[in-house]
């Protein structure tokens, strides 16, 4: 009966050390976005900056056109999250709740589509924002991630999970499918919809290597790319400015976690219910 509070107690202990050294590194980088490039210089060790009113880093990221980046950021993510939300909840509710010859197959084709390296169609993907003529454009930055396959995965295995008993009573009320899909299913999709938002707009928030091909102008840089470009000085990098901008990048994603952490637990932990 004894060594049951002391398991606890272990168990406690061990999980706050776990997330005290998962955490480390976003301290760092925190820390380090209010130190000067000679305080990187003299005590590249230390962890605590001089004065915490620095705010030189910032100042400098700004005035590299860093709004402009931000900016472009953002739009890139809301397209992105706005047309996975639509595509995802129409393609999960076909697969899950509609009856169709072929609906396995295209399922797999689905599934195999994750599988599938990103270096590997990166070529043809270029090929295509070429002949549709969106090279540095921000759609074109966005194109590749309008449709992603594990947004349609998490939609469509949630789906599963809502009672085919509520469908078949709106269809017996005369509802066609496209009222069930907007007035039934879709209320009921708020986990799976709230953990597609956090997914895609984290991936295209992070993305680097799409956005430096697409983007042939400043003025279509989005944060990494143009995080890579601002941190930049003329011999060496700047740190301090490197790591501001990396708290600035951080804040969103952490924005947006914190407002739809309880729906983003349920979408996953019911993803895997069928």
């Amino acid at each position: 009966m004894r060594t049951a509070p002391l398991r606890t107690a272990l168990l406690y202990i061990a999980m706050t050390l776990v997330s005290a050294a998962m955490m480390l590194p976003f301290v760092l980088v925190v820390l380090g976005a209010f130190k000067t490039q000679g305080e990187f210089t003299a005590n590249p060790g230390a962890w605590l900056p001089e004065s915490f009113g620095n705010l030189s880093n910032f100042v400098v990221l700004f005035e590299r056109g860093f709004g402009r980046y931000l900016l472009n950021s953002v739009t890139v993510s809301v397209i992105v999250v706005v047309a996975n939300l639509v595509f995802s909840s129409l393609a999960g509710y076909a697969l899950a709740k509609l009856r169709f010859r072929g609906r396995s197959a295209v399922f797999a084709l689905v599934l195999a589509s994750m599988m599938v390296p990103i270096v590997a169609i990166f070529v043809p993907q270029f090929l295509v924002a070429v002949q549709l003529g969106v090279v540095d454009t921000l759609f074109g930055v966005a194109l590749p991630m309008l449709v992603q396959p594990i947004a349609v995965f998490i939609v469509r295995q949630f789906a599963g999970s809502i009672p085919e008993e509520i469908m078949e009573a709106a269809r017996l009320d005369g509802a066609s499918e496209l009222r069930i899909f907007g007035q039934v299913f879709l209320p009921l999709l708020s986990p799976a919809l709230a953990t597609v938002s956090v997914m895609t707009f984290l991936a295209s928030w992070n993305a680097f290597i799409w956005p430096l091909v697409m983007a042939q102008s400043e003025r279509t840089y989005t944060l990494p790319v143009g995080l890579a470009v601002a941190a930049a000085g003329s011999n060496t990098t700047q740190f301090g400015v490197l790591l501001a901008g990396a708290v600035v990048v951080l804040l969103p994603v952490l924005i947006l976690f914190l407002f739809l952490q309880k729906y983003f637990v349920q979408g996953i932990a019911a993803t895997g219910v069928k």
